[in-house]
C-alpha cells in the first residue's frame, strides 16, 4: 500500500529534507560562524585585549619618569626680573624651560607585584574569552539539536497527516456512494484538522527556534537555510564514563576553572601590592632648568668722562669740587639662545618617602585586598560545586534518555502492530473509527516521542563531551 511505503520511508524522509541545496550548513560551519559573528564573544576579545595593554603599561612603570616643560609670556607691572632677580614696574618677556628625570629604585616591590598581578589578570582574561567560546560551542551545538529535533517533528507530522489524508479520502468515497457510517468519515474530518494544526504549532516551533539560533550566530542574512544531521545519533551502548570521570575532565579542560585560579593568582599578588604601602619609596632625581628675560643686557666701556660728584674739599679756606672719573658703557641686549645656554642649571639627588600615617589607608587597603582573595576562591569553590551538580544531573538526564529511548523502541514496535491490525480490521469494516483513530495516534506519539528521545540523548552525550573539553 502507498500508506505503508509512506510510513516506512519516515527515516529516510526525516534525513534527506534539503540537503541538496548549496545553502545548508553543518554544526561545525555554524559554529565557525558562530565564532566569528558572536557578540559576546566580541566584547570577551576585547575585554582580553585591555588587559593585554594594561599588562604593558604595569610593565612599563619600571622605567623612569622623563617630562619637559617650556613657558613664554609677558608680565606688565610689578614683578621680579628672572635675570637680575630685582623688582621692576616694566613690561618684561620672559622664558623657562626645564626637564625633570625621576627613577624608583625601591618602592616595596609594588611595581614586580602589580606586574605579576597584571600578567595573572591578562591570562585570566584570555582563559574568559576561551570560556566564553566554550560556552557558544555549546550553545551552538544545543540550538543546532533543537533545530533538527524540531524539524524532524515536522516531518513526522506531515507524514502522519498523509496517512490520514489517505484515509479521509478512502472515507470520503463512502460517504459520497453512502456506503458505511457517515460519522467515520467527518471523525476524520476533524482528525485531519488536529493533523493539520500540530503541523501548524510544529512548523512555527521550528522557525523559531532557528530564528533563535540565528541571532546567536549574528547572522544578517534571515533567509532560510537547511541544516544537516548529525551523525550518531544514538548508539546501542550508552555513554561508558562516570559522572566522577566528566567532572575529573571538566578540571583539567574547562577554561572556566582555569581563569579562576589565575583570578586567585591575582588577587594574592593585589595583597602584596597594598602591603608595599606600608614600606619607604626611594627615588634618584634630576632636574634641567634655565630661562630667558627681554631686560637682560650686557654692558660694553666705550670710555670715560670726568664728572662733578657734588661734594667738596676746602683748601684755605677756600671750596673746590670733587671730581670722578666715570666709566661709560653701551647695552646690548643678550639674544634668546645665549641666555638659555648661559642660564643653564641641574640638580642632581635622592628622594626617600617614608609612610607614618595616612589615615589607616594602606591598612585598610590590605584588608580589601584580602577580601578579594576570599571573594575569588568562594567563586572557584561555587563553580566547582555548580559543575559538579550540573554534571551528575546530565549523567542521569543521558542515562534516562538511553533508557527511555530502548523503551520507546520497543513502544513503536507493538503500537506499529496494533495500528497494522486495526487498520486492517477498519478498513473491512469490523472495527470502528474510534479503534482506528486511537490505534494511530499512538502509533504517531510513539514516533514522536522516540524521536525526542534520540535528540535528547544526543543533547545530554554533547553536553557530557562538553565538560570534558571536547567540542
Amino acid at each position: 500500500m502507498i500508506k505503508r511505503i509512506i510510513v516506512l520511508s519516515i527515516w529516510g524522509l526525516c534525513t534527506s529534507l534539503g540537503f541538496s541545496q548549496e545553502s545548508s550548513l553543518t554544526l561545525e560551519a555554524c559554529i565557525t560562524l558562530a565564532i566569528e559573528n558572536n557578540l559576546d564573544l566580541k566584547s570577551a576579545e576585547l575585554r582580553k585585549k585591555s588587559s593585554k595593554i594594561n599588562y604593558k603599561q604595569s610593565v612599563n612603570e619600571l622605567l623612569p619618569n622623563l617630562n619637559a616643560n617650556y613657558n613664554l609670556g609677558v608680565n606688565d607691572g610689578r614683578s621680579i626680573d628672572p635675570f637680575t632677580n630685582s623688582y621692576i614696574n616694566r613690561e618684561l618677556t620672559f622664558s623657562n624651560f626645564g626637564m625633570d628625570l625621576r627613577f624608583t629604585v625601591f618602592n616595596g616591590f609594588r611595581v614586580l607585584n602589580s606586574i605579576k598581578q597584571s600578567k595573572f589578570n591578562m591570562k585570566a582574561a584570555e582563559m574568559e574569552e576561551e570560556e566564553a567560546k566554550q560556552n557558544l560551542i555549546l550553545d551552538v551545538t544545543i540550538g543546532y539539536i533543537l533545530i533538527l529535533n524540531s524539524r524532524d517533528r515536522v516531518a513526522l507530522l506531515k507524514v502522519r497527516l498523509k496517512t490520514t489524508e489517505a484515509q479521509l479520502k478512502r472515507l470520503e468515497t463512502n460517504y459520497n456512494e453512502g456506503v458505511g457510517n457517515p460519522a467515520d468519515y467527518t471523525d476524520m474530518k476533524g482528525q485531519y484538522a488536529l493533523d493539520q494544526i500540530a503541523i501548524i504549532d510544529a512548523e512555527n516551533n521550528f522557525k523559531s527556534a532557528v530564528l533563535d539560533f540565528t541571532r546567536l550566530l549574528n547572522l544578517e542574512d534571515q533567509s532560510e537555510k537547511q541544516f544537516n544531521n548529525i551523525s550518531g545519533l544514538i548508539n546501542s551502548e550508552k555513554y561508558q564514563l562516570s559522572a566522577n570521570d566528566v567532572y575529573h575532565d571538566a578540571l583539567q579542560n574547562l577554561a572556566t576553572f582555569k581563569s579562576r585560579q589565575l583570578r586567585i593568582d591575582a588577587a594574592n599578588k593585589g595583597i602584596k601590592v597594598a602591603r608595599a604601602n606600608y614600606l619607604p619609596e626611594v627615588s634618584i632625581f634630576g632636574q634641567l632648568n634655565t630661562n630667558y628675560s627681554s631686560l637682560a643686557e650686557t654692558f660694553t666701556e666705550t670710555g670715560s668722562s670726568i664728572i662733578e660728584t657734588g661734594d667738596f674739599v676746602s683748601i684755605n679756606n677756600q671750596d673746590y669740587p670733587v671730581l670722578q672719573n666715570k666709566a661709560e658703557f653701551e647695552g646690548h641686549k643678550i639674544n634668546y639662545m645665549d641666555q638659555f645656554d648661559n642660564n643653564l642649571n641641574t640638580v642632581v639627588g635622592v628622594s626617600v618617602q617614608m609612610p607614618l600615617f595616612n589615615g589607616f589607608r594602606a591598612r585598610n587597603n590590605v584588608k580589601l585586598q584580602k577580601i578579594q582573595l576570599e571573594e575569588t576562591e568562594l567563586e572557584l569553590k561555587n563553580t566547582k560545586l555548580l559543575f559538579k551538580q550540573s554534571i551528575q544531573q546530565a549523567h542521569n538526564n543521558m542515562e534516562a534518555a538511553f533508557n527511555k529511548y530502548h523503551v520507546l523502541l520497543d513502544q513503536l514496535s507493538v503500537f506499529e502492530e496494533s495500528y497494522r491490525i486495526n487498520e486492517v480490521r477498519f478498513n473491512n469494516g469490523v472495527s470502528n473509527i474510534v479503534n482506528y483513530i486511537v490505534s494511530k495516534n499512538n502509533m504517531d506519539d510513539a514516533r514522536l516521542n522516540l524521536s525526542r528521545a534520540r535528540y535528547e540523548y544526543l543533547l545530554r552525550v554533547k553536553v557530557l563531551d562538553f565538560y570534558r573539553g571536547i567540542y
